[in-house]
């Protein structure tokens, strides 16, 4: 074969592979590409973490809590002190502060900013002495209605039942949660019970917070707003006096 007869040969050859070549290298990048947007499509159906709400918060000081504030390094401060009923507490050396609704580690940054100017660095620990106990109230068509300790974690269909549970008068369908969210106005939540114990499913079953009050009216009641006014409130289904 000559050598301008072998040229044509792999010129041949040449052409005929490459548009095979060319295809496989189309069909490999558009698996590739399939491959990816289908990893980009998992990806934007994959379900985000759900956001889990505080079941647990920490106690806020209330007035008449007793607290023991104690100074490391600086014991000549240690001092004993109680909640006054305007909120303050009486600091020695330095000015009174408002510490009504403060938690724990909230009150101790308090401090440590009150005592800036006359001790460096102060390292204080706090000790809650005395405390108003956790408690719920039940109201309306139970066995015995009145205030009760809160120990523990306790759902509203578990304080029905602390509480007597409902009678023959009641609405099984229409329990109202009362939790005060300011110092102004109380969240209203309405619970099925009826539908929670005829269906057997209880994820509706709100956990209690200190301070809260179930009230379970009678079989007629005109429909609740879900923020009420505290003397609104007041009027018709007493709350607790902090």
């Amino acid at each position: 074969m000559t050598s301008r007869k072998l040229a044509l040969f792999c010129a041949f050859v040449l052409m005929s592979i490459k548009p095979k070549f060319l295809e496989g290298q189309q069909a490999v990048a558009s698996s590739g590409t399939m491959r990816e947007a289908g990893s980009t499509n998992i990806l934007a159906h994959t379900p985000q973490t759900p956001t889990l709400r505080e079941r647990n918060p920490r106690y806020q000081l209330c007035k008449g809590d007793v607290i023991e504030v104690n100074f490391s390094i600086t014991p000549e401060f240690n001092q004993t002190m109680t909640v006054q009923p305007d909120g303050y507490i009486a600091l020695r050396d330095v000015a009174d502060v408002h510490v009504e609704g403060q938690t724990i580690p909230e009150l101790t940054r308090t401090l440590q900013d009150a005592y800036k100017d006359i001790l460096h660095a102060p390292v204080i620990s706090i000790v809650l002495k005395d405390f108003e106990k956790p408690y719920f109230i039940v109201g309306g068509q139970v066995g015995k209605p009145g205030k009760y300790d809160l120990r523990g974690d306790t759902t509203a269909v578990q304080a029905l039942q602390i509480a007597g549970g409902m009678n023959d008068e009641a609405k099984h369908s229409q329990v109202y949660l009362f939790r005060r969210v300011s110092n102004d106005w109380v969240e209203t939540t309405k619970l099925n019970v009826k539908k929670m114990m005829h269906n057997g499913d209880l994820a509706e079953d709100l956990h209690l917070r200190p301070g809260d009050m179930v009230f379970v009216p009678k079989n007629t009641i005109s429909k609740i707003q879900r923020y009420i006014p505290i003397p609104n409130v007041s009027t018709f289904f007493p709350l607790p006096v902090p």
